[in-house]
């Protein structure tokens, strides 16, 4: 039970295949004491029926884009626990007609909304989580990357420089955060089924590789990504801060 009693904030569920979804599973196998869920409110009726069996579930819908509907937000989550142990980010958006084509093609518009959406929204959650953090003595946020935020990775374009904004806030929060015994850290599995990778060009042809040249030669499952986001969520990584870890069978070592 390695998260037993403690209470976290996961954001970013659409369905039952999110890899938040996945995240939510092992921690409730593992003894979690409150869950709360941020979602976008097209999601509303899809998080409603996967949270109806969650005895004590915090239902919070917000636009992540509206500042006053954060406040809204953290606000019924301050009055209905008053703390928090941990915060998973699973937020990540990009415009269709920019994933795919010519990078150097990319849109004004068209980037900052990547980066307002899948990096900046890591920053307005976290300032917003962390005083309640404090009142429970410390605690763990979470985001997830991908590799193409390391290296380029075909059709992925903006939403790669996205993460790889996304990961050095990661850092620069892990780095301000500390001293609040407060950890920062990011999961970058491989490509899962989700409403999120549909919208990648190419993405079964991703899928292919994974099973092709990963030295496991064979897909990540969400499941697998949420056991590794155990570590980071428990007290496990107690000394760990400012890290990216692979989850993607080993893929990210091997050469083109």
């Amino acid at each position: 039970m390695l998260v037993r009693g403690k209470r976290f904030l996961i954001t970013g569920v659409a369905d039952q295949n999110s890899i938040a979804w996945g995240i939510t599973e092992s921690l409730l196998r593992e003894g979690a004491e409150g869950l709360a869920f941020l979602y976008q409110p097209r999601f509303e009726k899809n998080v409603r029926e996967l949270t109806t069996g969650i005895e004590g579930a915090l239902l919070l819908e917000a636009d992540i884009t509206a500042p006053e509907s954060l406040d809204a937000a953290f606000r019924t989550l301050d009055n209905e626990w008053q703390d928090l142990h941990g915060m998973v980010h699973c937020i990540a958006a990009a415009k269709r007609e920019e994933l795919g084509g010519s990078f150097a093609q990319t849109s004004r518009d068209g980037f900052l909304f990547a980066h307002e959406i899948s990096a900046y929204s890591l920053l307005d959650l976290a300032r917003r989580a962390v005083p309640l953090m404090e009142k429970s003595g410390g605690g763990s946020i979470l985001c997830l990357s991908y590799l193409g935020g390391q290296r380029v990775v075909p059709n992925y374009n903006v939403m790669g420089v996205a993460k790889a904004s996304l990961e050095m806030a990661m850092r620069y929060l892990a780095a301000e955060l500390g001293q609040k015994s407060i950890r920062v850290n990011a999961l970058s599995p491989a490509p899962v089924r989700t409403i999120s990778a549909r919208v990648i060009s190419g993405v079964s042809e991703m899928f292919q590789k994974m099973e092709e040249r990963s030295p496991m030669r064979r897909n990540v499952t969400r499941g697998e990504v949420g056991d590794a986001a155990l570590f980071f969520l428990s007290d496990l990584s107690r000394a760990v801060t400012g890290s990216v870890l692979f989850v993607d069978n080993g893929y990210h070592i091997m050469g083109a």
